[in-house]
């Protein structure tokens, strides 16, 4: 299985037609099945409470909006996502690279993983973690919830759900 060729295939089935994307590493490879895809309008954002305003402004135009993202930046979206997102009830589905976990070579991309799911919680926003890849079986039902409450949703994306950081 392709996973990023399965994670656009369920974005596309549940009519995404916008998506804006702030680079990552291990998103690289479905931000590149996003670009390749003639049903999605793709806009790469500079930073995530920037996408997320793209999002708004595309639901707003009667498109259905996602953005993907790394969790490093949940703290700079927090009033975005309040203030925009939740107070005028807009779905927005977030995939979202979750850096920082065991393995991590990073050091400062712990500290984010520590605040991710407490600040996601905060705010009353479904989260759901994938470990494995066969976890993305879930992720229609997902955006169908996503659609049908009209709530922003996190879904996380671990490393290993990615195949890891390769050799350490």
């Amino acid at each position: 299985m392709n996973i990023d060729k399965k994670i656009v295939d369920d974005l596309v089935a549940n009519d995404i037609s916008f998506v804006t994307t702030v680079p990552c590493k291990q998103l690289a490879g479905v931000i590149d099945e996003v670009e390749r895809r003639d049903e999605v309008f793709h806009i790469p954002s500079n930073k995530e409470d920037e996408g997320m305003g793209l999002c708004a402004g595309a639901w707003m135009g009667g498109k259905r909006p996602a953005i993907i993202m790394q969790n490093t930046a949940i703290g700079v979206t927090i009033n975005t996502l309040a203030t925009l997102i939740q107070y005028y009830r807009m779905p927005l589905p977030m995939l979202i690279s979750y850096r920082g976990e065991l393995r991590e070579p990073v050091a400062c991309q712990v500290e984010m993983a520590l605040h991710t799911k407490a600040l996601l919680a905060q705010l009353n926003i479904p989260t759901y973690h994938f470990h494995k890849q066969s976890d993305v079986d879930e992720l229609d039902m997902i955006l169908k919830y996503t659609f049908m409450c009209n709530k922003p949703v996190a879904i996380l994306t671990d490393a290993n759900f990615w195949g890891g950081y390769g050799d350490q």
